[in-house]
């Protein structure tokens, strides 16, 4: 009864957790759809579900497929009282929801309900993958409980402008598949890499990472082999996407080293430049102070860390951050997603080292008095 005690006692923690992290994310930019913060014309709501977003953004196809097949199957007597409670009156059930112009819109409600709800379920769904992480590496159980939900309240931090229905599901499958390649031989990696790849085009990247972690258990060239093999099970979902939507606007991937140049020119824009986030203004996540403080929890947890976390870390780092100034907006701290779960297990690490030092001052102080 204890276990399961503990048990809920965390469930409602990482609830409590996603749920404020999703409201964060929602709060600054919806789904990009026009009429509200955020808005994206490249990428709106209505776009991407429709399948005529720009590329690359409409690869991105996950949420809004399963969006529209829930839309084809579902019950059009269901819908219609979904939508007649969507916001108004005592049995009102998505006010917040209900404030966007294309959520209230009855041609795309639905599929908007649906993707508002399975996005705050992956987010949900990261918190658990990312506790598993700090688990399969043995961290303190504090440290699996703390790290996972510090690292998600930090999302919205990283959304800075605004974030997209992708990202709460990237984060999800790319602890699933470092908790997988810790845990498991590499081919359960298979469908988290086909799910992922339906998720967003990038995500070959994360899988390039996973070496380190999968030579763990196997021989240089068996964990090649791996990391090829689930290299091509992301092509094989990857290039028919980008086959069928090869005659959208846009291009396979945007250039923006020039913003990049620009934004640095002018050292108070990333400095002092100031955002409102849950509902507070606060520095951008990409200024000094609070790049000073990542910065330094890196530092203290380095030389603690897993030689393969360190490892699959410096990939990272190799892959995302030049691609980052080569082809992100300045400032937009999620496209350094990669970089998602080294910090986590940074985090994780020194809540470790800071448990152990108040456990040693408490023996200690025990100690004297028993003297």
């Amino acid at each position: 009864m204890s276990r399961l005690y503990f048990q809920a006692c965390r469930f409602v923690l990482f609830f409590v957790a996603a749920s404020a992290s999703f409201s964060g994310f929602y709060e600054k930019s919806h789904f990009c759809e026009a009429g509200v913060t955020g808005a994206y014309p490249p990428a709106e709501f209505e776009a991407m579900v429709d399948g005529t977003a720009h590329r690359p953004y409409v690869y991105r196809q996950m949420l809004p497929e399963l969006a529209s097949f829930s839309d084809r199957i579902f019950p059009a007597s269901i819908k219609s009282r979904l939508y007649a409670h969507q916001g108004t009156g005592f049995a009102a059930y998505m006010q917040v929801m209900a404030e966007s112009p294309t959520a209230s819109n009855k041609i795309y409600f639905f599929r908007y309900l649906v993707i508002y709800t399975l996005t705050f379920l992956f987010a949900l769904l990261a918190v658990y993958a990312m506790s598993w992480v700090c688990r399969a590496l043995e961290m303190c159980e504090p440290a699996t409980i703390f790290a996972p939900v510090i690292l998600i309240l930090l999302i919205p931090y990283a959304d800075s402008g605004g974030g997209n229905l992708y990202d709460f599901p990237e984060l999800a499958f790319f602890a699933l598949a470092v908790w997988v390649a810790l845990r498991f031989d590499w081919w359960w990696i298979i469908p988290v890499a086909a799910l992922g790849a339906w998720n967003k085009e990038s995500f070959v990247l994360i899988l390039l990472t996973l070496y380190p972690l999968i030579r763990r258990r196997h021989s240089r060239a068996a964990s090649l082999l791996a990391v090829a093999v689930l290299c091509a099970v992301y092509l094989s979902v990857s290039v028919p996407i980008r086959m069928r939507f090869a005659h959208n606007p846009g291009s396979t991937v945007e250039f923006h080293w020039m913003d990049q140049l620009r934004f640095f020119r002018h050292p108070r824009t990333f400095i002092f430049s100031t955002e409102e986030t849950y509902g507070v203004r606060s520095l951008y996540g990409y200024s000094l102070l609070p790049m000073t403080m990542v910065i330094w929890t890196v530092y203290r947890a380095w030389r603690h860390l897993p030689a393969a976390i360190r490892q699959h870390a410096k990939i990272a780092a190799i892959i995302n951050i030049p691609l980052y100034y080569l082809f992100c907006l300045p400032g937009e701290l999620r496209d350094l997603s990669m970089l998602y779960i080294s910090l986590l297990l940074a985090i994780a690490v020194n809540i470790n080292q800071w448990i152990g030092s108040a456990a040693g001052s408490q023996h200690h102080l025990g100690a004297n008095q028993v003297v």
